[in-house]
């Protein structure tokens, strides 16, 4: 019972500050943007369901899984035969039905082929993803086993899911839900967005950067066409100087953007026009530098989602790992491919499949209807606290009113997410919150029937009962941790309400009622308790 004079300042000066954070939530807007420019402009934000938003339904492709592994797993054999020594050199390299296969020509190389290739098909528990077989004496077909495409499309559903994360909380959008449905499906809901198509275009870009050498033998007429001789492919490049909206480029090797570290807005020092500024990692610019060396004076194209955007040429090694795309951009087309190359590459394509749009007239309604749900419960339960339990009911009804806007400052400071289950679990802690008080006042009840004097019966009732309002409480935060944990969207706004009001009602109800009940008892010595 014994409560030092700094204690009291430092617990007057925490609930002050709680109540100063959860003021700009409950003001309109309109007052709340004539505040000061210094008092803090924290606000809880609102989820889907209460202030509208974009609700999108993204779909990959499976078969385009396949093929890229397969196009990675070519390369990589390609890569593996030319480091060999000495060299294996292949011939009549197909894709087809889903396998990799190639001729080997001289058949006395094929256990060479098969000791260099065995590595890159190993997994990481010993088994392997593809199976290597060989027909008629010098015909390698490699084939992927069927666990590991479910794998490659599970890894490229959980990148994509982080991906789109990383893009639309650049875009300063708070509280996205994100979540995998079935096994080619991601589910996008972001509350609040007035731009959806802005969202839809960003998410759906790939953003998949390639650097690869211009092909110069390329016959033009054909590449008009669209038609590529063997080693080459034609791609779109729209805003090609020569008027031809094709350009033929080398299809293997060059430098993939996953090597990228950093990507930033900016401006070209030649034309002051919007441009994007990209940075890699120690490897790639090391693999950029030897190109750059290498192939001095001739085009490279740098290739966005198989479309060409510019074709510089290398007039000089670019030796520093950065480097400047420069395109038809404007400001934001630049500041968006700018955030989709730092989020990193989508492993493959999405569609847009389904798209709601939810308007905040549901969330008006279901903020006023909550509204008075609380105030309803508030004003009955500080009612019947009063009646019941006298000045102790006074004190527990302070309580639950600094509980109620504890619960809206360090929402407010964590930038939590508000949503129409939230509002539930608002309410429900506007119940439970006195359940601390209930326990502690029917203790002292208890104590006093016993014979206690005033002043043991309170300290005993108040650690007594805090035992058995620690051990109730502790549980369900346990509880409220795992819905968090392992629900998502709406169940997991109801946990961080819950798990918000259990941690400030148990603070409000035993810390802060005990010290105003001593300071009671220090000021009025009374000689009688009514409660």
């Amino acid at each position: 019972m014994d409560f030092p004079r700094y204690r009291v300042i430092m617990l007057y000066a925490l609930i002050l500050f709680g109540v100063i954070m959860a003021i700009p939530s409950v003001l309109p807007s309109d007052i709340r943007a004539k505040l000061p420019s210094f008092y803090p402009q924290e606000t809880i934000n609102l989820g889907l369901d209460l202030a509208g938003g974009s609700h999108i339904l993204l779909e990959a492709d499976p078969e385009e899984v396949a093929e890229l592994r397969l196009e990675t797993m070519e390369d990589s054999v390609r890569a593996a035969l030319r480091r060999s020594k000495p060299q294996v050199e292949i011939e009549q390299v197909s894709r087809a039905d889903g396998n990799l296969s190639f001729t080997v020509p001289d058949a006395s190389k094929v256990d060479a082929v098969r000791e260099v290739i065995l590595p890159l098909i190993a997994n990481a528990t010993g088994g392997r993803d593809w199976d290597f077989q060989v027909n008629d004496g010098n015909r390698v077909v490699l084939e992927p086993t069927s666990g590991s495409i479910d794998d490659a499309m599970t890894q490229a559903m959980d990148t994509a899911k982080d991906v789109i994360d990383r893009r639309i909380n650049a875009l300063g959008t708070l509280e996205p839900t994100i979540i995998r449905q079935g096994d080619n499906r991601i589910v996008v809901q972001v509350p609040g967005l007035d731009d959806p198509e802005a969202l839809k275009a960003l998410i759906g870009k790939t953003a998949k950067l390639e650097f690869k050498l211009v092909d110069n033998n390329a016959d033009p007429a054909l590449t008009a066409e669209g038609k590529a001789r063997v080693g080459s492919q034609v791609l779109p490049y729209p805003d090609n100087p020569s008027g031809i909206p094709n350009m033929a480029v080398r299809r293997l090797g060059g430098i993939s953007g996953d090597k990228l570290i950093d990507a930033q807005q900016t401006f070209d020092p030649n034309d002051n026009q919007p441009a994007v500024s990209i940075t890699f990692d120690s490897e790639g610019g090391q693999r950029f530098a030897r190109m750059t060396q290498q192939y001095t004076g001739e085009l490279f194209a740098i290739i966005l989602d198989g479309q060409i955007i510019s074709a510089p040429r290398i007039n000089e090694p670019i030796l520093g790992g950065s480097s400047l795309i420069s395109g038809s951009f404007s400001v934001e087309s630049a500041n968006q491919l700018a955030i989709a190359l730092r989020s990193g590459a989508l492993p493959v394509d999405l569609k847009v499949v389904e798209e709601r749009s939810v308007g905040p007239d549901l969330g008006a309604e279901s903020i006023r209807l909550g509204s008075i749900a609380a105030i309803i419960g508030t004003l009955t339960v500080l009612t019947f606290m009063v009646i019941t339990y006298g000045r102790f009911g006074f004190y527990a009804n302070m309580a639950l009113i600094l509980n109620v806007l504890l619960i809206l400052g360090v929402m407010a400071i964590a930038n939590a997410t508000l949503t129409l289950p939230g509002i539930a679990g608002f309410v429900l802690t506007v119940g439970a919150a006195v359940d601390a008080n209930v326990l502690i006042n029917e203790r002292i009840r208890e104590e006093r029937r016993r014979g206690r004097k005033i002043i043991q019966a309170i300290e005993v009732g108040y650690k007594e009962a805090s035992r058995a309002i620690y051990d109730a409480n502790i549980t369900n935060v346990i509880a409220a941790v795992l819905l968090f944990a392992f629900g998502s969207g709406p169940i997991r706004g109801f946990a961080v309400v819950l798990m918000i009001g259990i941690v400030t009602s148990v603070f409000t109800a035993v810390v802060i009622t005990r010290m105003w009940v001593v300071g009671w008892l220090k000021r009025k010595r009374p000689q009688e308790l009514v409660i």
